[in-house]
């Protein structure tokens, strides 16, 4: 048994963004666009659900304020790194503060560069975190085609639930290996999903690059309704790194 600590000793960082600059970083991320799946209808390139300011990310959840243009009732801001960066096994850590309301849905996520073994959930989705309206919680999730088409959540299980201070900045983090993610919160090992033997192959799609996406969603059969009135709410991002 390794004493507590000395697995982290070798990790070394080969992707990093510390959100100093006063604009987002193109070369490392793009905007996410609406989308048709659940999380992603409200998703905007609009300005106004993006700051950058004192080396901190805000991505925002905003009433709409002009439904003429774009009749949507709420815009919301996320980034992926889908096209520019993904990596295959590693540490990623995300230090960031999530506010809550009422259809807040922030999330931290990561899905496969490549469709190579057809269309999702076949090559499967690691949900580092995800905070619903004013939980004080949150979920690490695995899900894939095993998961999804074949119900096996529990052989083994797929999620983790882990209580927080959602008022504090917090450290969400993932060791992805070979045979195993384990989910981390501020450095304290939350969850594991271990690599399984003897089950339907699909069990395991973690052995391909992934790209990170890190978004302020609002809405959805899982999170509930929006109220206007708790908004505009925002996930503050201090830095996100990736170590090898």
């Amino acid at each position: 048994m390794q004493k507590n600590g000395r697995e982290k000793k070798d990790w070394k960082i080969i992707w990093q963004d510390n959100f100093n600059g006063s604009e987002l970083d193109t070369t490392k991320w793009t905007k996410i666009l609406p989308n048709t799946a659940d999380w992603g209808k409200h998703m905007t390139g609009d300005e106004q659900c993006y700051t950058l300011s004192g080396g901190k990310l805000y991505l925002k959840g905003i009433v709409n304020p002009d439904t003429l243009s774009d009749p949507r009732p709420f815009l919301t801001g996320g980034v992926y790194t889908k096209g520019k960066f993904a990596f295959q096994y590693g540490k990623i850590e995300v230090y960031a503060k999530l506010e809550s309301a009422q259809g807040a849905w922030p999330a931290m996520w990561m899905l496969a560069e490549q469709k190579k073994n057809g269309a999702y959930p076949k090559n499967g989705e690691i949900d580092i975190m995800e905070h619903l309206n004013f939980d004080d919680i949150i979920y690490q999730t695995t899900h894939s085609y095993y998961t999804l088409e074949l119900h096996q959540k529990d052989n083994p299980p797929h999620s983790g639930t882990t209580e927080l201070d959602v008022s504090q900045f917090n450290t969400y983090g993932l060791e992805w290996y070979p045979d195993k993610l384990v989910f981390t919160l501020n450095d304290k090992v939350t969850f594991t999903y271990p690599r399984t033997k003897d089950v339907d192959p699909s069990q395991w799609p973690y052995d391909q690059p992934f790209y990170v996406l890190i978004d302020q969603q609002l809405g959805g059969s899982w999170v509930g309704k929006v109220k206007p009135e708790d908004l505009p709410v925002q996930m503050i991002v201090d830095f996100v790194k990736v170590y090898q």
